[in-house]
């Protein structure tokens, strides 16, 4: 079986991480600002995800400290936040944002800095935020993904492990537009392969609670959660949960996975981020991110934590590990 490269979605535990002042003057050489936000940790040249678009960027010319500023803050949670953030990354003169997240990108939206969405948009389309994905428009683009096909792949990965699949529970928030959209993707196809579907939104971590007992009530066979801020910070619980109930549970990135999930089904976000670096670069050559299209992953890694599935005895079929990318023992 193939191994895959290891990350983590741990970024900096600051909330906030400046490598070179942003407002700082360019003297002999043009500086680019480079802002970058995500939902929860910041994106800094330390953190996995940060250090990528620095590698990145530098390939392409833009050396961190010579010609490239990285201003590099994270609303751990919070996000009512995410504006205000913003808002100060443009009055220190940010040239571009890298964000994560429907609502993150929503909000860099109105505040009109060229902005790419690195992963967790959902289809930007359907959520108003760009006109098309060839031509957004606007000051948006980046990746996006497909609800539908992933969707149907990560239940069809359920049947293989449960072949009597007839429960899912679904957990997302509700408040968050991108993640509703893919909720109703993947419950739209469940429903098309005769899978029952319990929707279990939530807005705030007391919901949790709630969608557990709702769980309690009426047992699934399976969980799928569709991850962003609020899903991710409060991942343990849903680990603990399907844990102790032997509950099969597939998540849609990998880092989750390698954090104690049983498995996975999504895009590479390694890959993301090497292409949000380049949409970067490309912006800071002077293109308009409006004509620069949305792209689609090309790599969608499945991940299976065999410990898990030792610790909470859930017995994997070999055919289903065999399909494996990654196997973490």
């Amino acid at each position: 079986m193939r191994r895959r490269e290891f990350m983590t979605f741990l970024g900096s535990a600051a909330a906030s991480s400046v490598s070179l002042p942003l407002a700082a003057s360019a003297q002999a050489t043009s500086i680019y600002r480079l802002g970058t936000l995500g939902p929860r940790d910041p994106f800094d040249e330390k953190s996995p995800f940060g250090s990528i678009l620095v590698r990145v960027l530098g390939q392409h010319g833009y050396t961190l400290g010579k010609n490239l500023a990285l201003d590099a803050r994270g609303a751990m949670g919070d996000m009512r936040r995410v504006p205000q953030l913003l808002r100060e990354m443009k009055s220190d003169k940010a040239d571009a944002f890298v964000v994560t997240g429907f609502p993150v990108a929503l909000a860099a939206k109105e505040i009109g800095i060229a902005t790419v969405v690195a992963f967790g948009g959902g289809d930007p389309v359907a959520t108003g935020l760009v006109q098309s994905l060839s031509r957004p428009g606007g000051n948006i683009t980046g990746i996006s993904d497909n609800a539908i096909e992933l969707s149907t792949k990560r239940l069809s990965l359920l049947k293989q492990l449960n072949p009597g699949l007839r429960r899912v529970a679904m957990l997302w928030n509700k408040d968050d537009l991108g993640m509703s959209m893919r909720y109703q993707a993947s419950a739209d196809v469940a429903q098309s392969v005769g899978v029952t579907v319990m929707p279990l939104g939530v807005r705030e971590p007391d919901d949790f609670d709630e969608a557990f007992e709702a769980m309690n009530r009426e047992p699934p066979d399976a969980i799928l959660m569709v991850s962003d801020a609020l899903t991710t910070l409060n991942r343990k619980r849903v680990f603990d949960y399907a844990a102790g109930r032997k509950l099969p549970a597939i998540y849609e990135y990998d880092f989750l996975v390698r954090d104690g999930g049983l498995m996975s089904y999504g895009a590479d976000l390694k890959e993301s981020f090497e292409r949000a670096g380049d949409l970067v670069a490309r912006i800071f050559k002077s293109a308009k991110p409006g004509d620069l299209p949305f792209e689609q992953p090309t790599r969608y890694p499945f991940v299976i934590n065999l410990k898990t599935a030792k610790a909470t005895g859930i017995e994997l079929p070999p055919n289903l590990v065999a399909l494996a990318d990654e196997v973490i023992e």
